[in-house]
């Protein structure tokens, strides 16, 4: 791999960095509620999930014991 020199490798940075399309704020705004919103769908049906199961074992359990 050949050594580039630091002043083309800037410039070549400089040059990708600007191909870059940045969202816009609305898209960041959304993009960040909907992160929450499934993370607390998530967060939801695992606890509902845990529940099902601690009541299932307990239940079980209790004809045994």
């Amino acid at each position: 791999m050949a050594s580039a020199n630091p002043l083309q490798f800037i410039q070549q940075v400089r040059t990708e960095v600007g191909k870059v399309v940045w969202p816009t704020r609305r898209e960041v705004v959304l993009t960040t509620v909907m992160v929450f919103i499934m993370a607390m769908l998530t967060g939801a049906f695992f606890f509902l999930v845990d529940w099902l199961i601690r009541t299932g074992l307990t239940q079980i359990l209790g004809m045994f014991g």
